[in-house]
């Protein structure tokens, strides 16, 4: 078993992974701002892993020990050598699981340097830290947004990556940097794993998507529709090349997604040469957002109110992944059902319909 630093663990994505790699007996570490996350995610893991609740921890933070895995919680800033520092060395590492930054296309567009500074900067104190702390492979979370326009679909890795907004350039950015890093020195070993459309929720209904602020992926807005917490869904065009004219994704299982990490990280460890993976992570077939609107209605059983709005600055019609490099390589690929992401997605609204918010203001 590893012994693993995850940034941005109390997120969405990071806390399902943290989640799958607690449960395979590793050891971990996250490091997190909780600016866009909750610290209540992090507890919630804890005891859906079968681990004691979080406590302080001497040394700073929160941690929760057993006999098998152990979890550590530090609040630091990735651009923080310090921060970054202080997570490395609270156990030797074997690998860094990079989560933390930005990530709403939308907002990029109106806060580009905040975007850069987070994602470009972040990454690149990271990898420094890294690098005088010993530790060389990593698993970074990049975006189908990278690739932009796409030529054809689905989308191998091969094309061209064009983003067109500064989130995606951001991405972009940090995967170049990546390969310019394996390029300079020997014993780097990095997965680039370019997500598409995650969605979804634990099983269980303890842990799912809560984003702070109103939502802006589809998912979380559906289901706020159909709580009745919002009076409509937005759709952002309906007049796009598509057989209903309505955008067409690649919507993906979150526990899919962290269980990809979970064979890049084995595929990785494995390896004693030096190795720079690019890999898309997506179930290869495309939803459109009036076909997800109807078997989410299905599955709750509520009606979902529309509203037609102008496209969005950045959107493109269709984005499905070529997922096959994967699972030639990883032996991964998607397994859960469209009606399966959107019942896990219900059962987590409706098991927590503020989200964590009210969990966390009685630990306020």
């Amino acid at each position: 078993m590893a012994n693993l630093l995850i940034t941005g663990g109390g997120g969405y994505i990071g806390s399902h992974t943290t989640l799958c790699l607690l449960e395979a007996g590793h050891s971990v570490v996250v490091l997190d701002s909780f600016v866009n996350s909750h610290q209540e995610a992090l507890r919630r893991v804890a005891h859906v892993a079968g681990l004691p609740p979080l406590t302080p921890a001497e040394s700073g933070g929160w941690q929760a020990l057993s006999e098998g895995a152990a979890l550590r919680v530090l609040q630091g800033d990735v651009r923080n050598p310090g921060d970054v520092g202080r997570a490395l060395s609270q156990q030797p590492v074997d690998a860094v699981l990079h989560f933390a930054g930005l990530k709403t296309p939308a907002e990029s567009i109106r806060e580009p340097l905040r975007y850069w500074d987070v994602n470009l900067r972040g990454s690149s104190c990271l990898l420094e830290q890294m690098r005088s702390h010993g530790c060389r492979t990593l698993i970074f979370s990049s975006s189908a947004a990278v690739y932009g326009l796409p030529d054809t679909v689905p989308i191998p890795e091969s094309a061209p990556i064009h983003p067109l907004h500064p989130y995606g350039h951001s991405k972009a950015a940090v995967e170049q940097l990546l390969e310019d890093v394996a390029a300079s020195e020997p014993g780097w070993r990095i997965a680039r794993l370019r997500y598409f459309n995650p969605v979804g929720a634990h099983p269980s209904g303890q842990i799912g998507e809560d984003p702070l602020g109103p939502p802006t992926n589809l998912f979380p807005l559906i289901a706020q529709v159909a709580l009745g917490q919002r009076p409509s869904l937005p759709i952002y065009g309906s007049d796009w090349p598509t057989p209903d004219g309505t955008a067409v994704r690649d919507f993906i299982h979150v526990m899919d997604l962290a269980e990809g990490h979970i064979s890049a990280l084995t595929h990785l460890l494995q390896r004693s040469e030096d190795t720079l993976l690019t890999l898309n992570l997506g179930t290869g077939q495309g939803i459109s957002v009036l076909e997800m609107v109807r078997t989410f209605s299905a599955v709750s059983g509520h009606p979902i109110a529309q509203r037609i709005q102008p496209r969005r600055q950045g959107d493109t019609a269709v984005s499905v992944a070529d997922a096959s490099l994967a699972r030639e390589l990883l032996g991964w690929s998607s397994r859960r059902t469209l009606n399966e992401m959107c019942r896990d997605g219900w059962r987590w609204q409706t098991s927590n319909p503020s989200g964590y918010t009210a969990a966390d203001s009685t630990r306020a």
